[in-house]
């Protein structure tokens, strides 16, 4: 059995064991104990778990934003829009590949959106990127939609049943299941990474779930993660899908940061699609690796089969009225990123290979401050828990998630946006860091920065980790 990662243990401290690494063991705490439960208006919260009321009720403390720096006396109120105030995904710190800001320049005269779905050219594309990578099917098979969240929300409306997650999540993934008003529940993760749940937590969890008549038809995971910057080892990927699809669960798999894997050739990665080919449809958010996030694009590969393509057609219908279309001109870049052009590829390599460096020397320094976090794998960011530094930051008036992520937003000067965003406990002292504002202040330094041989010797990438570590080496006990 895997040992899970829940967002409290059950002496009520931060999840953390005696030594303050994080709690892994099911014996410690049963795996479906911890769960948040989102519901619709009108239904009860079970013993240890968040309910999501309608609108007009108060919402759930552990799912409000954190307070913003400076904005109490204007946004007393404001402050607490779980949706409006959520974090972006992690900035890359590096500027537009030049070839696509012209492929978009070019098509800026464009005045006609994409149909929805998106148009032949830039499904095939999308149909293309997948086949490179082992996911064999067909253009018709393809959705997109401006953005991850819509086409997400898309999805989740086009299943019935209950929405399962792993905790932490995406901070994206607990607001659709909010909008629809879908009961969803967090599920444990493992000791050694996140974003895919503990098989037996699963299984446990669906059990409880159906005996309180509950309905679990749906299961979100990242095999590459975020907030937690990990990749799931394959046994685990294949545990957790068979217990999935064994107990009638259809999965999305968020394969957003698959391409920002920071050493691939040591990685072996392994998407839910490959094995399960018929219950797994995948998503992915090109800001992840592809294009800015400016440029707001996300594709669905759904399975080849006859439910999947109701399924299909059932998107496009809640995409359709949301009017959620993406524009011509994006939709062409897109089209010209998913191809994979030497200039793209060039990017994705590069990029992941900066950030192998910078990510690990910002993981050192918050290791050296006593703080614990899993080496980063992917993308450009790590979570790390400030557990052990407790009593230190109690000293500085930080006694919980929201009020870590505004003490280090100020010390750091960038987003660390705290756990409770994510599905931890807001008690526990959890943070997503961000290692894109180390890589330059204007596009020249993190040009240099992606070119450099050594960049962790120039001198701007120098002063930004210096001013990192410090901000860490000050909660040293």
């Amino acid at each position: 059995m895997h040992g899970t990662h829940g967002a409290h243990g059950t002496d009520g401290t931060d999840g953390t064991d005696g030594a303050g690494r994080p709690g892994n063991g099911a014996s410690a705490q049963d795996p479906a104990d911890g769960r948040d439960r989102v519901r619709g208006s009108g239904e009860g919260a079970a013993h240890g778990q968040d309910q999501v009321r309608g609108s007009g009720e108060e919402a759930a403390p552990a799912q409000e934003p954190a307070r913003r720096p400076g904005d109490r006396a204007v946004r007393a109120h404001e402050d607490h829009g779980p949706v409006r105030y959520g974090p972006p995904a992690p900035d890359p710190g590096l500027p537009v590949v030049p070839e696509l800001a012209a492929v978009l320049a070019a098509a800026s005269a464009r005045t006609r959106p994409e149909p929805p779905g998106g148009g032949p050219v830039l499904r095939e594309a999308a149909r293309g990127y997948w086949d490179r990578r082992g996911l064999h099917g067909t253009a018709g098979g393809i959705a997109a939609a401006p953005g991850a969240q819509p086409l997400l929300l898309a999805l989740i409306g086009a299943h019935g049943g209950d929405v399962l997650m792993p905790r932490p999540c995406p901070a994206t993934w607990m607001p659709q299941a909010r909008l629809l008003g879908r009961p969803a529940y967090h599920v444990p993760t493992p000791a050694e990474c996140g974003g895919v749940p503990d098989p037996y937590a699963l299984l446990e969890t669906v059990r409880r779930v159906r005996a309180e008549g509950g309905r679990p038809k749906l299961l979100l995971l990242s095999v590459v993660d975020d907030p937690t910057a990990t990749v799931a080892p394959p046994e685990l990927v294949r545990e957790a899908c068979e217990a999935a699809v064994g107990e009638g669960l259809h999965i999305i798999s968020d394969e957003t940061w698959r391409d920002t894997v920071h050493r691939p050739r040591d990685t072996v990665l392994l998407s839910p699609a490959e094995m399960c080919p018929d219950d797994v449809t995948v998503i992915a958010d090109l800001a992840g690796a592809l294009a800015p996030a400016a440029w707001p694009v996300a594709v669905a590969r759904f399975p080849d089969t006859a439910r999947a393509a109701v399924r299909h057609a059932r998107t496009l219908d809640i995409l359709t009225a949301l009017g959620a279309l993406v524009a011509g001109p994006i939709a062409h870049a897109a089209a010209h990123a998913l191809a994979e052009p030497d200039s793209v590829r060039d990017r994705i390599r590069r990029a992941a290979a900066l950030q192998t460096e910078v990510a690990a020397a910002a993981h050192r320094a918050v290791l050296g401050s006593g703080a614990l976090a899993r080496p980063p794998q992917a993308g450009r960011h790590l979570y790390a828990d400030l557990g052990p530094l407790r009593s230190r930051l109690a000293g500085l008036g930080v006694t919980d998630s929201m009020e870590l992520e505004e003490y280090l937003t100020d010390r750091l000067g960038a987003p660390a946006p705290g756990g409770h965003r994510f599905g931890d406990e807001l008690g526990a002292l959890r943070v997503r860091l961000g290692t894109g504002p180390l890589l330059g202040a204007t596009p020249q330094q993190q040009t240099e920065s992606l070119t450099a041989a050594n960049p962790l010797e120039l001198p701007h990438v120098a002063r930004a980790l210096d001013g990192f570590a410090a901000a860490f080496a000050e909660l040293r006990r």
